[in-house]
């Protein structure tokens, strides 16, 4: 039996649980102390060898359990395999089991007949609930702990230890309880952080800081309402729950580059409360067969593990376009392991999924129910562009009242919000090289020297425009 974890104290204890109801002894190998009997100091000698281990269970006639952590490293070793297919043909019919324990146990196709798989659960809020009490506990034997947790924020920790093992989670409550003697909501912050470790370590997931907030972004008005409705999930997700509500699972946005898609994200994390991370399709392609695959598996994983999260895909086209035949089926079995993960999941991860080329993703992932909805951004109009520009003049410390925004609105027709603030920066720069201000006139000749996006991609935006209609809900 192969159990999924990488916890492996939560595996041994879960046998244990079995063997007492059983009656079996439990035995743990590992390579530097070999196969050693629970409760006993002394391995059984000689054991340390993957193949004498297994070769001692395969002659040994006592009803047991032997868990083996960390073998999957060996079992592209032929004879490490042969000795645990004896093992395992040796304890049919009797009581007992071979179990090996690890994160994403490839098991030969040799094995694969004598071979179960599970996948232990994740820890319960009761479990971690659990930990907080036996951390505040434990050391307030040895000096005061101040708590001053409100249930909201006791509600935010707990959702934010979600995804660690149950030892990390005591250590990192023990490191902040001892370092200032509270557990307080500023704890928080710090188990995000320790997390943001946690999933950069692959270098598949990237930690984006979140920035700004949905009142900061132009237009874009029904967006807005639909993402704040479900912001009042985040502020009590217990009375949401026991309203019947379930954690939204996320939006896809198609539209017109540089119309603040992107910008949406960062602000649905900043204005949610939620750590955001970004997917980079990039970084998932491997020329090795299977081994893009597995990066997709080990990237969602890690996006489980940080959840509750904001999950960015951005131009999600180029991870998953339709037609993939050139790369020997990768790009379908991806899909189909990504499509499996939405379809699937449980865990408090909202999708943020950009596209700008929309005809080139899959149907399979534009079916209805793949996200909660999806929204056309289109380009700014004249009200929106006027206020895209003053958002940026202000970000940049000028007064915006003073410029005549309604005339510059009206002569940046066809300009997307990536574009007006390029118009500001280049305006910007012309001003201070003159040691001069800036001024209306600076601002409309950007504007003239600059084509907007709408003349040089027409046919583009007309075919995405045409294709929106019916399938989409507009943004703006």
């Amino acid at each position: 039996m192969v159990i999924e974890t990488s916890e492996e104290d939560r595996a041994v204890a879960l046998v244990e649980r079995a063997a007492d109801r059983l009656r079996l002894a439990v035995f743990v190998w590992r390579r530097a102390t070999g196969l050693r009997r629970q409760g006993e100091s002394a391995a059984v000698y000689g054991t340390q060898d993957p193949r004498a281990a297994l070769g001692h269970v395969a002659a040994s006639e006592l009803p047991a359990l032997y868990v083996f952590h960390s073998l999957a490293g060996e079992l592209d070793r032929p004879e490490v395999a042969d000795h645990l297919r004896e093992a395992a043909e040796q304890l049919t019919g009797r009581p007992g089991a071979v179990i090996l324990t690890g994160a994403d146990i490839a098991v030969p196709e040799t094995l694969r007949g004598v071979v179960g798989r599970v996948r232990l659960p994740r820890p319960t809020r009761q479990e971690y609930e659990e930990v907080v009490h036996r951390v505040v506990h434990g050391l307030s034997a040895q000096s005061r702990v101040e708590v001053t947790l409100t249930p909201q924020d006791r509600d935010r920790l707990l959702a934010n230890l979600s995804g660690l093992a149950l030892s990390e989670a005591e250590m990192l409550l023990t490191r902040a309880v001892v370092e200032d003697g509270r557990l307080d909501a500023a704890d928080i912050a710090r188990v995000v952080e320790a997390k943001r470790h946690l999933i950069e370590q692959d270098g598949l997931l990237e930690y984006c800081p979140s920035a700004g907030s949905l009142t900061e972004i132009a237009d874009l008005v029904r967006l807005k309402e639909w993402l704040e409705k479900r912001r009042t999930f985040m502020d009590d997700p217990e009375r949401a729950r026991r309203f019947g509500l379930e954690f939204p699972r996320g939006v896809l946005l198609v539209g017109v580059p540089g119309c603040g898609k992107s910008l949406c994200a960062k602000a649905v994390a900043a204005a949610w409360g939620l750590p955001l991370v970004r997917l980079d399709p990039g970084a998932l392609y491997d020329k090795y067969i299977g081994e893009t695959e597995k990066n997709l598996r080990a990237a969602i994983r890690s996006a489980d593990r940080l959840a509750p999260m904001v999950l960015w895909v951005d131009e999600i086209e180029k991870a998953f376009a339709a037609g993939g035949e050139g790369d020997g089926g990768t790009s379908q079995r991806v899909l189909g392991t990504f499509l499996s993960w939405m379809q699937e999941r449980r865990d408090e991860v909202f999708l943020v999924a950009t596209a700008n080329d929309v005809e080139r993703l899959p149907p399979e992932l534009l079916r209805k129910g793949r996200f909660d909805e999806t929204f056309f951004v289109d380009l700014p109009d004249e009200a929106a562009r006027a206020a895209i520009l003053a958002i940026h003049l202000r970000r940049r410390g000028q007064v915006a009242d003073r410029f005549d925004l309604s005339l510059l609105a009206r002569e940046s027709k066809g300009y997307s919000g990536a574009e007006l603030e390029q118009v500001v920066v280049s305006a910007l720069y012309t001003a201070y090289a003159a040691n001069g201000s800036l001024t209306d006139r600076l601002l409309l000749d950007e504007l003239r020297q600059t084509p907007p996006i709408v003349s040089t991609a027409r046919e583009k935006i007309a075919r995405l425009r045409a294709w929106a209609g019916g399938r989409t809900v507009p943004a703006n």
